[in-house]
């Protein structure tokens, strides 16, 4: 696990008009980690993710990438930088299979056909890679895959582009128990392998079993990011609802505690209360 954040965001703030849905927001993600972002519906989770993944503008804050300022404006500039989001609709064609699927809009192309070889060659090697064995052909239809399976083909199209950072929201929603642990499974193998994850969920025995940091938003406000190993169950649960829990509380975009909360130390990582 790396001290140093793969994406840092500090003083976020987003408006849509008179309606303020982030305010002041610090966050981080480590390459190597798991971290859970969690929140009431409405905290500004999905704001957040949109934010950083250039779909949104930002009013005020800075993001920083591999400790270096950058500047996000639009889903190609995140795609850039290596950032990658698999949304809860997962976004695959049902009447095309695996390989046109993960090369939908990015098709490898020789002369004026295309290179089917070297797209099915680098989808085997994704997917080898992330230790997938649940497929059994490339060349099945999206429609004829299970929750799970359909789960870890949008996942390895996600990370077939060199991405560093991979975004999921909700990946297990709507998923069986068997489907859920494969899953989880592969979500904890993304951070094994280098990248930095965030982890949009709201079941806590899933945040709890991957995650290795914990990010609580309330009422659009980063309330705490902590170890997963420092924090129990009851205490995320009273951050989501009540926006502290005990000594945990309020941070300011920079990573500190609000002066009128009180709180934990920091840890010196922005962003980070423990």
């Amino acid at each position: 696990m790396s001290t140093t954040p793969l994406l840092e965001l500090r003083g976020i703030d987003k408006s849509f008009g008179p309606v303020q849905v982030l305010r002041d927001v610090a966050f981080s993600a480590h390459p190597g980690e798991v971290t859970a972002l969690v929140g009431d519906n409405g905290a500004g989770k999905s704001t957040l993710v949109k934010c950083i993944s250039g779909i949104y503008p930002t009013d005020a804050g800075r993001f920083l990438f591999d400790g270096r300022p950058v500047t996000i404006n639009s889903p190609r500039d995140a795609a850039a930088l290596g950032i990658e989001v698999v949304y809860q609709d997962l976004a695959l064609c049902d009447n095309l299979d695996i390989v046109q699927n993960m090369f939908l809009g990015r098709e490898k192309r020789s002369g004026i056909v295309l290179d089917e070889p070297t797209m099915e060659q680098m989808a085997a090697q994704t997917l080898a890679g992330l230790s997938v064995r649940t497929v059994t052909s490339l060349r099945q239809h999206v429609s004829s895959l299970s929750g799970g399976q359909r789960q870890t083909v949008a996942i390895a199209k996600a990370v077939l582009w060199n991405s560093r950072l991979v975004i999921l929201d909700e990946p297990t929603a709507a998923l069986g128990v068997a489907q859920t642990a494969q899953v989880l499974e592969l979500v904890r193998r993304l951070a094994d392998n280098g990248l930095a994850v965030v982890l949009i969920s709201h079941n806590m025995n899933d945040v709890f079993a991957v995650s290795d940091r914990i990010a609580a938003l309330y009422l659009g406000q980063m309330v705490a990011q902590v170890k997963t190993s420092d924090i129990t169950h009851a205490q995320v649960v009273e951050l989501i609802t009540a926006g502290r829990s005990g000594t945990v509380g309020l941070m300011t975009g920079n990573g500190t505690p609000y002066p009128d909360i009180g709180g934990g130390s920091v840890d010196s990582t922005p962003g980070a209360l423990r």
